[in-house]
């Protein structure tokens, strides 16, 4: 069993993550969208610098979720302009994997995740995130409140797309003709290089969202582009546990995308997160308080196969927090911990 904990979901690589990543035990680390110099797209000597400065401190460097989404939305959405961003989505892939990152974590989400509540409460008085997609039909109309919604740089951004209820439509069968012509133009440059294109979950997993259509909001979205892809050891998840509680039936989706993926080895890492609910509504809470059983999924990761790492990701916010959250990903961490070496006890058993 080789599943491993890393410390995550932040842009800058400060002394002070680096300390914490070592401090509570954590063997890697993985950085959300870092801020790196390029309009559209990285180069390997800036990501190397990363790595660098995470290896000195022991740790090592597991994966990079996400480039900033304006290097490739108009290949997300299919407009003019899409072969340019593909090209430099290319580059950016060599750059990565040539710098010693073995996984690149994206999306398909043209207007990103969506949350209608930043400041809901869960356990103790804890808050959390929380989505209501009545929050959303009531106000189809009112966009300036519908980017709200979206994540700050996001949603102020006129380049993402978003329409009322009576505006165009991005369909279904064209987002994923768009999926298939960009995953089939980036794949064969990450197989060559010999990295890891993990999709993560859409997050609320619901058919559509400000007028553009979601695919990967259920199960069979995923296995539709495991097939596309070739099935091809490239292509892997970044399987966010807590998106698929999300979707309706909450836990069965979990039990099923590991027991799917899982022997197929294509779960690259995981989101160890969760909900209380189910689209449509549903607030993210403390690990153990979900829909799920951690200790059951953990077991269920071990036996079918994955051996990749968890990842702390949306944590709920305690009292004297920070804006980070230390003590919530603490918490997250040390549950994390305590759960893979259960696993390994009874294992070995």
């Amino acid at each position: 069993m080789n599943i491993r904990i890393a410390v995550g979901q932040f842009h800058e690589l400060t002394e002070e993550r680096l300390r914490f990543a070592a401090q509570i035990g954590a063997t890697g680390l993985q950085m959300n969208n870092p801020t790196l110099p390029g309009d559209t797209r990285w180069e390997q000597s800036d990501v190397r610098a990363l790595v660098e400065r995470v290896e000195a401190y022991g740790l090592k460097f597991e994966a990079i979720e996400n480039v900033p989404t304006h290097f490739y939305h108009l290949a997300m959405l299919g407009l003019d302009g899409r072969d340019q961003q593909i090209e430099n989505y290319q580059a950016t892939i060599r750059a990565v994997a040539r710098a010693g990152v073995p996984v690149l974590g994206y999306h398909f989400m043209p207007n990103s995740v969506w949350t209608t509540e930043r400041g809901a409460t869960t356990r103790g008085g804890a808050l959390a995130r929380r989505f209501d997609m009545s929050v959303v039909e009531a106000n189809a109309d009112n966009l300036e409140l519908l980017r709200s919604f979206m994540p700050t740089t996001l949603g102020r951004a006129s380049s993402m797309p978003l329409f009322g209820k009576d505006g165009p439509l991005v369909t279904e069968e064209h987002m994923w003709a768009n999926y298939k012509y960009f995953i089939q133009a980036v794949l064969p440059v990450a197989e060559e290089e010999g990295i890891r294109l993990a999709l993560h979950p859409d997050d609320p997993p619901v058919p559509m969202l400000g007028g553009v259509a979601r695919l990967f909001w259920r199960p069979l979205g995923f296995k539709h582009a495991y097939e596309l892809a070739g099935q091809s050891k490239a292509w892997a998840l970044d399987l966010c546990l807590g998106c698929c509680s999300e979707m309706t039936g909450g836990r069965a989706n979990v039990q099923e995308m590991i027991e799917y993926f899982g022997p197929k080895r294509a779960l690259a890492y995981i989101h160890f997160r969760d909900v209380q609910g189910t689209v449509p509504n549903f607030t993210e809470c403390f690990i153990g308080d979900g829909n799920y059983d951690p200790a059951e999924v953990m077991v269920l990761l071990a036996k079918n196969g994955f051996d990749g790492f968890l990842l702390d990701d949306h944590v709920p916010k305690m009292d004297g927090d920070t804006d980070w959250n230390h003590r919530g990903r603490a918490h997250a961490i040390g549950y994390m911990q305590g759960l893979v070496r259960m696993a390994e006890y009874f294992e070995a058993a």
